[in-house]
């Protein structure tokens, strides 16, 4: 007998793989149960209080389902804000245009765009909040637009409803013991420390390891940058460690870049002196150290190490940038450790840092008026054919575009709503009139929609089908529309069913023909983005060099991401892209240094000279301005060396780039000498 007859599983191994796959984790499971629950108690609840929307409040829960507690209670507190802004602006518009029905139409378009605008350039829940003030005047506003007088009422009815629907899932992730988000964030994050210390390792030991596997690595990093937000709300020393997570995600950027600036600075010494090949030790060591006081005893060495070549007068520039960067990787993997230990602890970590996302304003431009354009040809199309729904009909195209227009992938939505939305039909059909079939218990009800939502909890925890289970989830409730007593019209119910059906269409069509954006024109955008970011670091004009290092990272994240020619191409790209971030970050550093140096009287004429130079890109007087600078350092003061070792490294690599990239640069409108 071969052994691959003698290794072949048998029949029951082979079942039992098979229901592995199919059959949910309990994890999932638990989830399910959990927004089951939730969304019962939300309903009852409203019934209790006898809101008129009481069904909103089941909707909310479902628009909440997240599967870890701090997720959950970020995204509420957001929801709730934006209801409040969007209530508040649905009262005034009628207020002003309650009598003209064009002008409340063309007002609460014009609000939406404004909004979705804005969310475009927030994050995460922020994001959903912007957006969502702007589909609420929808719901509030248009769905009463032949009953003005009953918006203030129907505006009162949903911030209750959205707060029943934030108390009760709050209530039953807390009492069912829902997972925390930064218990959950710990293994990642340590894998991603993992594999940043891998990254540099091979980069001191057998070169440069390119743009691409740098790309790959920042989107490993990146990924961790929701949960970091979303830890604050959770215990009473969340945001410690919230602040340790944005820090440690912040520290493995730098790290990356400082291993590549490292090792790029080490092969252009003509002969490494002993200083050299120490610090290049020093950092390989780091790589593979575990000690929690490591990482800060060795960026303290190699300072020491810096000022005093610096006080020796000695050293070249490419010396000074090669232990400065030596310095700058130690540092990062310090900030590193201390974040993961804030975030594992509760401790105060040593820094609190932001981490910015990257948003072009064309973009954010396209898809707010996208979704006016689509808002506004619907009010159109339905109010010529006289539908007598339009109001209904609006609501869901407001909300369906809203929804995709904050999406990273927004056909791909799309594509999930369009499949979602005639499920969600047939699901809340089959449990109006075949399960309930004019029953009137509350018991029956909470039975009856189980299978549904169970369904839609497991379909919206696989990546591949998030959109049909969140878009099941969601809608599911809302053409169910449970109410005290239950109504059962076959004629609303079907016309309501025709039109979120026809709202997915419309959604489908206009992703794809109303302003489409190419990969071209996204990598486009970027890069023009990045010129203008370039020249404002040079004009002195540029943040933090954190900040900014978060901010390019999420640049280059994208432009990476939209880069799909050929294999020669891309790489090409993404080398002049990173060359672009690090000369940016370098001019940002530079004058933040040179500002600084120039209060000092010795130093005031080299300082001055170093910031006109990086103004006009001239390689050849950067050099001279970092090489002055040096000269100065033997009769200064240790700090005063360090900040001097800053600002020379920097301006050697503002040098560097030019050099490289001058071409590119002047192609680009950067004058480059």
């Amino acid at each position: 007998m071969s052994e691959a007859a003698e290794e072949a599983p048998s029949p029951l191994e082979r079942a039992l793989a098979f229901a592995e796959r199919i059959v949910p984790a309990p994890a999932a499971w638990a989830f399910a149960v959990r927004i089951w629950l939730a969304m019962v108690l939300a309903l009852y609840a409203a019934f209790w209080l006898q809101l008129s929307g009481a069904s909103s409040a089941m909707v909310c829960v479902a628009i909440l389902a997240q599967p870890k507690r701090g997720q959950a209670l970020s995204k509420a507190l957001y929801r709730f804000v934006g209801t409040l802004v969007g209530a508040v602006a649905a009262i005034v518009l009628i207020a002003l245009f309650a009598q003209d029905r064009v002008l409340l139409l063309v007002s609460s378009a014009t609000w939406l765009m404004l909004c979705v605008f804005t969310a475009h350039f927030l994050q995460d829940t922020r994001a959903y909040g912007a957006m969502l003030s702007g589909y609420t005047v929808a719901i509030i506003a248009v769905a009463h637009i032949d009953a003005p007088q009953e918006v203030f009422d129907a505006a009162v009815d949903r911030v209750a409803a959205i707060a029943i629907g934030i108390v009760a899932i709050t209530f039953i992730n807390d009492a069912l013991a829902s997972p925390s988000t930064w218990r959950a964030l710990r293994g990642p994050l340590d894998d991603a420390v993992a594999a940043t210390r891998a990254f540099a390792r091979d980069t001191f030991t057998t070169g440069d390891p390119g743009s691409e596997r740098t790309a790959a690595l920042i989107r490993r990093i990146a990924v961790m940058r929701g949960d970091a937000s979303a830890i604050a709300g959770e215990l009473d020393d969340g945001p410690n460690r919230a602040a340790g997570a944005r820090s440690a995600i912040a520290a493995l950027y730098g790290m990356a870049a400082s291993a590549r600036a490292l090792t790029a600075a080490i092969d252009r010494l003509a002969g490494p002196g002993p200083a050299v090949a120490e610090a290049r030790a020093l950092c390989v060591a780091l790589t593979r150290e575990e000690g929690p006081d490591a990482a800060a005893e060795v960026a303290e060495r190699l300072r020491e190490g810096l000022a005093d070549r610096i006080g020796q007068g000695d050293a070249g520039l490419g010396e000074i940038l090669v232990l400065q960067r030596a310095v700058d990787f130690a540092r990062n993997v310090a900030f590193a450790q201390d974040g993961a230990a804030a975030l594992a602890t509760g401790n105060r970590p040593s820094r609190d840092v932001p981490l910015p996302t990257h948003r072009d304003f064309p973009v954010a431009l396209r898809g707010a008026a996208r979704v006016g354009i689509a808002f506004g040809t619907t009010a159109l199309l339905l109010i010529l054919a006289g539908w007598p729904a339009t109001s209904f009909a609006l609501v869901q195209v407001a909300a369906t575009c809203a929804l995709s227009s904050i999406n990273p992938d927004p056909k791909a939505f799309a594509r999930g709503v369009l499949i979602g939305m005639p499920l969600a039909a047939l699901c809340a059909g089959i449990v109006l009139y075949g399960l309930l079939a004019g029953v009137q218990g509350f018991p029956l009800l909470a039975i009856a929609i189980a299978p549904v939502v169970f369904a839609a909890c497991f379909l919206s925890l696989n990546p591949p089908t998030f959109g049909v289970g969140f878009i099941l989830l969601v809608f599911f409730p809302v053409l169910l529309s449970p109410s005290n007593p239950q109504t059962y019209d076959p004629q609303t119910f079907l016309t309501n069913a025709l039109l979120v059906v026809v709202a997915a269409f419309i959604l489908f069509v206009t992703v794809r023909i109303v302003l489409p954006i190419s990969a071209s024109q996204h990598r486009a955008f970027a890069l023009d983005s990045a010129r203008r970011a370039l020249v404002d670091a040079l004009a002195g004009e540029g943040g933090d060099a954190t900040t900014r290092t978060s901010l390019n990272s999420d640049r280059l994240l994208q432009f990476a991401q939209w880069s799909s020619q050929s294999g020669a191409v891309r790489a090409a790209s993404l080398a002049r892209a990173f060359d672009l971030a690090r000369m940016e970050a370098a001019a940002a550093r530079a004058h933040a240094e040179l500002r600084a140096l120039a209060g000092d009287p010795a130093l005031a004429a080299a300082a001055g000279a170093a910031r006109q130079a990086i103004e006009a890109v001239d390689r050849r007087d950067i050099e001279g301005a970092a090489g002055a600078l040096l000269a100065a350092g033997p009769g200064a003061d240790r700090a005063t060396r360090l900040a001097i070792a800053r600002a020379a490294s920097d301006l050697a690599t503002l040098a560097n780039v030019a050099a490289t990239q001058g071409r590119f640069l002047r192609r680009l409108g950067v004058r480059a000498t």
